[in-house]
């Protein structure tokens, strides 16, 4: 885990990148700020989490680092010491962690509830929509950095995600008070969802995907295939994450429109 802090004292502010190894927009956003090393007003510490992962290109070594949370110090798994001493480095701070997907090429949040921070700082990023992850945070950043808002930046590899990653970095420092200046924008009824159950995929070769995230899926609708039988809605949702090839077993998840933020 790679680990370096702009600021004196105690930090108080994270940034976090490579989680995920195969995700290099949140590395890229991490570099791009040292690099620059603003003067800022709250100590900030920037991680790369899993450096090894993210220097040879894999999602992780032995376990997804985003379901070992919070961490077991004595694993044999690389992944769960690893959360172990993320936990310790960074556990109090207000956090940024930076992901991307397969699935959508904007920004959207996730959060483990929609509480004052998610309130205070959604609002002040260039994001899409937000998500409550709470039903579904077993072993996530939230189990040990519970003051955590995830961004997914776009699409996974691509100059765009790492571009926004930057961006919403920026955009984050300025809504905690580490960077002065007002957000370039304030963000006015962002959706709201709520996550639900994920959609499993049936055994096949080719998966495809006709609806689009964010958008409701209508009782009776088609919304995927496997080997070109369709998957069907038995009841309205909107699909958050759905995507042919993202998750091995699963096209996504179902979710709930709850509001705006």
């Amino acid at each position: 885990m790679y680990v370096e802090q702009l600021g004196t004292g105690e930090p108080e502010v994270a940034v976090v990148g490579g989680i995920h190894g195969d995700e290099p927009c949140g590395v890229h956003a991490v570099e791009t700020l040292l690099a620059e090393s603003p003067a800022v007003e709250r100590p900030v510490v920037f991680v790369i989490a899993n450096e090894e992962a993210a220097e040879q290109g894999k999602r992780y070594l032995d376990t997804d680092l985003n379901r070992s949370f919070p961490g077991d110090p004595d694993s044999q798994a690389h992944e769960e010491r690893l959360a172990a001493e993320l936990v310790r480095e960074i556990g109090d701070c207000t956090t940024l962690a930076l992901h991307s997907t397969q699935s959508y090429e904007d920004m959207f949040a996730l959060v483990d509830t929609v509480d004052e921070l998610a309130r205070t700082i959604c609002p002040e990023l260039p994001i899409d929509a937000v998500i409550e992850t709470r039903a579904t945070n077993e072993g996530r950043i939230f189990d040990g950095v519970p003051a955590t808002i995830e961004v997914e930046c776009g699409f996974q590899g691509s100059a765009q995600a790492a571009g926004n990653a930057v961006e919403l970095t920026r955009a984050f420092l300025r809504a905690v008070g580490a960077l002065p200046g007002d957000s370039v924008r304030k963000s006015v009824g962002i959706p709201l969802f709520d996550l639900g159950e994920p959609i499993p995929k049936g055994m096949g070769e080719v998966y495809e995907v006709y609806a689009e995230n964010f958008e409701v899926v209508a009782a009776g609708e088609a919304f995927a295939a496997t080997d070109g039988e369709p998957v069907v809605a038995e009841e309205p949702f909107y699909p958050v994450l759905l995507s042919p090839e993202g998750y091995e077993d699963v096209f996504g998840y179902t979710a709930e429109r709850i509001g705006t933020l």
